[in-house]
C-alpha cells in the first residue's frame, strides 16, 4: 500500500509497490492526462512533478513515490491558466496533443528553477518526444511563458474550460453519469 499525495490530495494505492507510477495514476486514480508512451522512459509522454522534479512517471514505482507530492497535469492548473498552458496555445505549439501534458510538466519544472531559459537550456530540460515536430514552437512557447511568469508579458490565449463534467453529461448523451 503506497501512500501519497497526488495533486494536493492525500491517496493511498493499493496496489503491489513495484507497479509503475503512471498505471497508479491513470487506471486507479483516473487521471488520463498522464499519456503512456513508450513504457521504456524515452518519451516523456507520461512525465508528472514529483517533488517538484520532472520524472518519467513509467518509470518510477509507487514504492518510489511513497511519501511524495506528485503533481500531474490535471494539477498544474485546473482553470489552464498556468503560464505554460497559456503559452503552449498562444505560440500554436500543440499538435495532436498527446505528447503535450508530458511537455508541459517538464517545462513547467524548468520554469520553475529559472524563468528565462536559453533554446539550451529547454532542450536539456524537455528531452519530450514529439511525432509532430513542433519544437521551434515549443522553445517559443516555453521562453514566452518564462516571459509570463517573470511578468514581463501577459497572455490570454487558453479560456478556462467552460464547462463543467455535469453539463457536459447533459449535453452530450453518451456521457450521462
Amino acid at each position: 500500500m503506497a501512500r501519497l499525495t497526488v495533486n494536493g490530495r492525500a491517496v493511498e494505492f493499493k496496489l503491489d509497490p513495484a507497479t509503475p507510477l503512471l498505471w497508479a495514476l491513470r487506471d486507479v486514480a483516473n487521471l488520463t492526462g498522464t499519456k503512456y508512451g513508450c513504457g521504456e522512459g524515452d518519451c516523456g509522454a507520461c512525465m508528472v512533478l514529483v517533488e517538484g522534479q520532472a520524472l518519467r512517471s513509467c518509470l518510477v514505482t509507487l514504492a518510489d513515490a511513497e511519501g511524495r507530492a506528485v503533481i500531474t497535469i490535471e494539477g498544474l492548473s485546473a482553470d489552464r491558466s498556468h503560464p505554460v498552458q497559456q503559452a503552449l496555445v498562444a505560440e500554436q505549439a500543440i499538435q495532436c496533443g498527446f505528447c503535450t501534458p508530458g511537455i508541459a510538466i517538464a517545462a513547467a519544472a524548468l520554469l520553475a528553477r529559472n524563468a528565462d531559459p536559453t533554446p539550451a537550456d529547454i532542450a536539456a530540460a524537455v528531452p519530450n518526444l514529439c511525432r509532430c515536430g513542433v519544437y521551434p514552437r515549443l522553445v517559443r512557447a516555453i521562453q514566452r511563458a518564462g516571459r509570463v511568469a517573470r511578468q514581463v508579458e501577459t497572455i490570454s490565449a487558453a479560456p478556462a474550460p467552460g464547462i463543467a463534467p455535469e453539463d457536459a453529461a447533459r449535453a452530450v448523451p453518451a456521457m450521462r453519469p
